[in-house]
């Protein structure tokens, strides 16, 4: 994920795919994307501007996951609970930092990550 001092902006988008192999294929041969495998599971792209991922699962309602970076995640957390946002998973650890994810009022999914402990 990128660099931190981006703090409530956009910072990585995920694609849930039935198959990364073929994923990779795909936006390497259609879009020249590099990967980083980390695991069967999950896989990170790079467009040369935008870093991204692709996870294995069903695909989202709405799309892509975008995520958000923030540097206080309990604090990013509590600023989407008061405007109105309900979160869907809770706050979980990853490799690279934590994360949750909320429903906008709306009902499109999106996360928030943090490198912070």
């Amino acid at each position: 994920m990128a660099a931190h001092g981006q703090d409530r902006q956009i910072d990585y988008i995920e694609f849930s795919v039935a198959d990364i192999a073929r994923a990779k294929a795909f936006y390497g041969r259609a879009f020249g994307w590099s990967f980083t495998d980390y695991g069967p599971d999950y896989c990170e792209f790079g467009d040369g501007r935008l870093s991204g991922g692709l996870t294995l699962g069903p695909a989202r309602p709405g799309g892509p996951l975008v995520i958000i970076y923030a540097d206080d995640l309990a604090l990013a957390q509590r600023r989407v609970e008061e405007a109105g946002g309900r979160i869907v998973r809770p706050i979980f650890a990853f490799p690279g930092g934590r994360r949750f994810h909320f429903a906008d009022p709306d009902g499109t999914e999106l996360a928030v990550w943090s490198a912070a402990a």
